[in-house]
């Protein structure tokens, strides 16, 4: 066990589902065709790939196929969702809303807005990670075109409730999106009753390939305008331009249609595997919190906080045996702490000190109860060499000094 990689982070990527790669592989080969190349029977075939993907991804959230537009993957469909609506709408109105622990694809997007003329509020958080709609409610204007909410945060697993965000939308008239990247696939979710008329989410991160993503753009009640971003061609009803990515797109169908039958029972069986290794974790190393929402969270996150550890050393200590995150994957090259644990009110050292464990359909048991004895000797072993650890123990404030 211990030569293997232990791979517990599903949620930066997951692996292709083999039955995703044989969808897939005809497409590389055997059937070469440009689905806009309707003058033979190479593009017929790629065209008609095209539809019955668009039908397996409409259909696990419960959309028409016309409303889904495929691009690049959820960074690229996030940025046409918020620019596109952006440019849609000026004429009503310049204000948007963002949680402060979105994804940095919103927030990133968000700030090029701002350049642009946009008036962004970037609404912070309860310390669970959940919204206060109260204070979504009062920061709805007149003039706001868009509020943008993450279904499910990518590093904490809390899931926001997004009817009751929709209903409020729905009553101030102001459009919602979301960034579903990582509730696609994993809880079931459907739009339109949750009052979202824009929302972006990718293959990747449901045994998908990479390199493939969706944004879901209602057509009806409200019809969502957008303007497209990259133009040429007029591809995907004029709203993202370019030769679209047949196989990946081939194989995010067939890992939409394996997510709709399986994702109920993988919940399950991963809710117990992620309580195993929290009550664990939790019962056998000392001064160690749940980031987030312990209840309204993915089945498969558990964000921990290990007091007065770095979370890097922490996971050199590992000797890459064990494939975690201490933030998102996007900017884990980033020696910053966690800007979503930031904002729930997590001081420095216990953001720097949070680990994020995302488990997937291929942990094991085995794997999890190895983990739990490998994160027990590596939290004791630096806690040993540490004089902050042996100031704290000893009584003293250490929190009050950092």
């Amino acid at each position: 066990m211990s030569e293997k990689l232990i791979y517990l982070d599903y949620n930066a990527t997951t692996p292709c589902d083999p039955r995703v790669v044989e969808a897939m592989l005809p497409w590389f080969t055997d059937n070469p065709g440009n689905a806009a190349s309707r003058s033979h029977p190479a593009g017929w075939k790629a065209e008609e790939a095209v539809k019955i993907a668009r039908e397996s991804v409409s259909g696990l959230i419960d959309a028409t196929p016309e409303e889904i537009v495929f691009t690049s993957g959820a960074t690229e469909a996030v940025n046409l969702a918020l620019k596109g609506v952006f440019e849609a709408y000026i004429s009503k109105g310049r204000h948007i809303i963002a949680p402060a622990t979105e994804h940095k694809a919103v927030l990133d997007t968000c700030r090029h807005l701002e350049k642009m003329g946009a008036e962004v509020t970037y609404l912070p958080v309860q310390s669970d990670g959940l919204l206060d709609l109260e204070l979504l409610k009062s920061a709805i204007r007149p003039d706001t075109i868009l509020v943008a909410i993450m279904w499910a945060n990518n590093e904490t697993g809390v899931i926001q409730d997004m009817e009751a965000i929709g209903k409020i939308c729905a009553e101030k008239e102001t459009l919602l999106f979301s960034d579903a990247t990582q509730a696609a696939g994993k809880i079931e979710i459907n739009p339109r009753q949750a009052g979202v008329y824009l929302m972006a989410f990718s293959a990747h991160k449901m045994y998908g390939p990479k390199g493939v993503g969706a944004l879901y753009v209602s057509r009806r009640d409200p019809r969502v305008k957008i303007i497209a971003q990259i133009d040429g061609g007029g591809h995907e009803r004029g709203m993202r331009s370019g030769t679209l990515n047949v196989p990946g797109i081939a194989g995010f169908g067939k890992a939409a249609q394996i997510a709709k039958m399986e994702m109920q029972q993988d919940a399950a069986r991963l809710l117990a595997l992620r309580n195993l290794l929290e009550e664990n974790i939790l019962e056998n190393v000392e001064s160690v919190f749940v980031n987030g929402n312990r209840e309204k969270r993915l089945a498969h996150v558990s964000n921990l906080a290990f007091k007065f550890v770095e979370s890097e050393s922490l996971m050199m200590s590992f000797n890459r045996n064990l494939a975690v995150a201490s933030g998102s994957a996007c900017t884990s090259a980033s020696l910053e702490p966690s800007h979503v644990l930031l904002a729930m009110g997590l001081s420095d050292h216990l953001a720097h000190a949070s680990i994020r464990f995302s488990l997937g359909k291929y942990t094991t048991e085995a794997e999890i109860r190895f983990v739990i004895k490998t994160v027990k000797a590596g939290v004791e072993h630096l806690r040993s060499l540490s004089p902050v650890w042996e100031m704290y123990k000893e009584g003293v404030d250490v929190e009050a000094m950092l």
